[in-house]
């Protein structure tokens, strides 16, 4: 029997077996819609990540940012959250078309605690919906209206381990050359490198 085997954890049981039950008073922080603090939250937050499956369950996990309280809260069950200008890929967006189960994390840069939660997710391009989601002057491509499920505090446990709001902590500022990754597909040169990358930039100063 290989360690893999012998290690394996395949059950409930197995697994609280090994972590443990939780405190009773734990649940009491899942909620069915927002608080006034999970609401604030939303209100201060610039970024969240947004989790999606397809009709299979493969995951896709996609950042999305803008200024603080760009997502909208249509009532205390119901976020809009904008989709923008990116790289067209749409694997989010897809997967929600097939299926709709999506969980969302909410971050405020030197805050600790995150704000998580889970529920069902639909396309929209409703005018008035994306004219309300506008930003910089234009108005969302899309918006993701997310019914919430599941609404909760996340504790500060996993940000204290990465020392992740700590600068001195930090490893030294790598730029990440997409020109060199797809000039090493393409079997091109440094200089096509190089003129990718100065796309990129450029995409990023005047495609927002």
């Amino acid at each position: 029997m290989s360690n893999r085997d012998r290690y394996g954890i395949e059950t409930a049981e197995q697994l609280r077996a090994v972590i443990g039950e939780p405190m009773p008073v734990i649940g009491m922080k899942v909620d069915a819609a927002l608080n006034e603090y999970a609401r604030a939250f939303i209100a201060r937050s610039p970024f969240l990540v947004l989790s999606t499956s397809d009709a299979a369950g493969r995951q896709d996990v996609s950042p999305k940012g803008d200024t603080p309280g760009f997502v909208a809260i249509d009532d205390d069950r119901t976020l809009l959250i904008p989709d923008r200008k990116g790289n067209k890929l749409i694997y989010g967006l897809q997967n929600i078309l097939a299926n709709p189960h999506v969980g969302v994390l909410f971050i405020i840069p030197g805050v600790r605690e995150t704000v998580r939660i889970n529920g069902h997710a639909e396309l929209t391009s409703d005018p008035q919906i994306l004219e309300r989601l506008s930003t910089r002057g234009q108005p969302a491509l899309l918006a993701i209206r997310v019914t919430i499920e599941e609404c909760f505090f996340h504790c500060a446990k996993a940000f204290i381990r990465a020392q992740l709001w700590k600068p001195e902590s930090w490893p030294a500022v790598e730029r990440i050359s997409f020109g060199k990754m797809f000039a090493a597909k393409l079997g091109a040169d440094d200089q096509v490198a190089q003129s990718i990358d100065e796309l990129v930039e450029e995409d990023y100063k005047s495609g927002l």
